[in-house]
C-alpha cells in the first residue's frame, strides 16, 4: 500500500501540471489576499486576518483537487494497467486508500506555502500578532476537511470513467453540488420545517462552523461520513468492474 501511495505522489509531483496546479491555487490566492481591490484583501480592508483565503480556497479547491484525482482511476483504465493493479497483493480498500492519502498529501502540500501569507498577517497586525488564532486554525482544519472530503468526491468520479476530462467535470459538478448546492436549495424555503436539515446536509455549513473556531463532533461526523461515503462508492465501482 504504501509503495502504492509513493507511486501516486511521485507521479503527480514530477508532472509539469502538479506543480502548474498548486502554483494557480497560490497565484489566485495571492491575487485575492493582497492585490485586488476586495474585501477579501488584507491590506485594503484593514484587518489581521486571513478571512479572505478561506473565503475563496474553497471556490479554488473545486478545480484544483479535480484537477489532482482525475488521473487516478482513469488513467489506469485508459492504459489497461487497472487490471494490473487489481490482481496485486492489495485489497480494494488498500488500493483506495493509498490513492485516497496521495490526494490528501497533496492537499496539504498545496495549503502549506499558504503560511506565509499568516506569517504576513501576523507580523502586520498592530500589536504584532494581534488575530484571532482560533478562528485562523480552525478555518485551517475545516479547509483541510473540506480539501479530504473533494478528494473523495474526485476519487470517486476518476473511478467512473477512463476519461481524465470526463472525469475532471464529474468531480467539479459533485463537489460543487455538496459544497453549495444544498445551501441553494435551503435558501429557496421549499421544505418548511426541513429546511434546516436539507442545509446540513452539504459542506458549506458544516465548514463554516468549524471556521469559527470551535470544534463540533457533529462537523466532524459530517466530514468522515462524506469520506467514507464516496470511498465505499469508489469500491463499489471497482467491485462491479470484476462482475463484467
Amino acid at each position: 500500500m504504501w509503495s502504492l501511495l509513493k507511486k501516486e505522489v511521485s507521479g503527480f509531483l514530477s508532472s509539469l501540471i502538479g506543480y502548474i496546479v498548486i502554483i494557480v491555487f497560490l497565484l489566485v490566492n495571492g491575487l485575492f489576499l493582497w492585490v485586488l481591490p476586495l474585501d477579501s484583501n488584507v491590506l485594503y480592508f484593514g484587518y489581521a486576518n486571513i478571512d479572505g483565503l478561506f473565503t475563496i480556497a474553497p471556490f479554488v479547491f473545486l478545480f484544483l483537487i479535480p484537477a489532482i484525482t482525475m488521473r487516478m482511476f482513469a488513467e489506469e483504465k485508459r492504459s489497461g494497467t487497472i487490471e494490473q493493479l487489481l490482481t496485486q497483493p492489495l485489497s480494494d480498500m488498500q488500493i483506495i486508500g493509498a490513492k485516497y492519502l496521495a490526494g490528501v498529501f497533496l492537499v496539504v502540500f498545496s495549503l502549506l506555502p499558504t503560511l506565509v501569507y499568516y506569517y504576513s498577517v501576523y507580523q502586520l497586525g498592530l500589536p504584532e500578532g494581534n488575530m484571532d488564532q482560533g478562528a485562523m486554525w480552525g478555518s485551517y482544519l475545516g479547509l483541510l476537511f473540506l480539501g479530504a472530503a473533494f478528494v473523495s468526491i474526485g476519487l470517486f468520479a476518476s473511478s467512473l470513467t477512463d476519461n481524465q476530462i470526463i472525469s475532471f467535470i464529474l468531480a467539479v459538478i459533485l463537489s460543487g453540488f455538496i459544497y453549495i448546492g444544498f445551501e441553494f436549495v435551503w435558501s429557496l424555503d421549499w421544505f418548511g420545517e426541513w429546511d434546516l436539515l436539507i442545509r446540513s446536509l452539504g459542506i458549506s455549513s458544516h465548514y463554516s462552523s468549524i471556521s469559527r473556531g470551535v470544534i463540533d463532533t457533529r462537523d466532524l461526523l459530517y466530514f468522515f461520513s462524506i469520506i467514507a461515503l464516496f470511498l465505499l462508492l469508489t469500491r463499489f465501482v471497482l467491485i462491479s468492474r470484476k462482475w463484467d
